[in-house]
């Protein structure tokens, strides 16, 4: 598998990332729950473990053929019980989609209008032969860097110090994704529920999510 593609697909200009949605963040922020460097650091390390594992279990599944794209997707509604987050997750699936379907036009993108970005995800590691671990890296480390840009920007923090904040989290990030592989994860955080619906019914906020 080359590298460059794995570099590619995690990084945060794809259409799914940090300048679009912020993965709860933005109003992390507005909330007071996120203010400065370490809350960010603890914000993406929640993340990382509840939002993180789920969306890359099911992306390995899928890219595994352990689930396929129909059921991946009732298995992701499932998994988010906020309304919010199920939107936000779909209109990532169809940034992704619409990109997957220019690199690979000869894969198989059966997979509706607005599929959730974990079914995606795993159907293009599947398309571009990649290891369940490798699509489930690649998801996690994207939850990690969406939010993370988005706090940079909002925050207006260094650049270099969220970087490294990215940096210590990479060990986590890493069996994280090893943990993925071993079976569908069933968690929930509330706490990125509340934000995802207050968020919705703010008056013109920065990021879709």
């Amino acid at each position: 598998m080359s590298v460059a593609l794995l570099l590619t697909l995690a990084d945060s200009r794809l259409p799914i990332g940090g300048h679009v949605h912020s993965g709860g963040v933005e109003e992390a922020i507005a909330s007071g729950v996120v203010r400065d460097v370490a809350s960010v650091e603890a914000y993406l390390r929640r993340r990382i473990r509840t939002s993180g594992l789920v969306a890359a279990s099911l992306a390995a599944a899928v890219c595994a053929g352990e689930l396929d794209p129909v059921r991946a997707e009732a298995e992701t509604d499932a998994r988010m019980p906020a309304p919010a987050s199920r939107v936000a997750s779909r209109a990532q699936g169809r940034g992704l989609l619409r990109l997957a379907r220019q690199v690979w036009p000869e894969g198989e993108w059966a997979l509706g209008a607005r599929p959730h970005l974990s079914t995606v995800f795993g159907v293009v590691g599947a398309v571009a032969r990649m290891t369940p671990e490798q699509i489930a890296s690649v998801v996690v480390y994207t939850t990690m860097t969406g939010s993370a840009t988005a706090a940079q920007r909002v925050l207006a923090l260094d650049p270099a110090a969220v970087a490294a904040c990215t940096v210590r989290l990479a060990r986590l990030c890493d069996d994280i994704a090893v943990e993925a592989v071993k079976g569908l994860a069933a968690l929930s955080d509330p706490l990125q529920d509340i934000l995802a619906e207050r968020h919705v019914r703010r008056d013109m906020p920065l990021f879709a999510s």
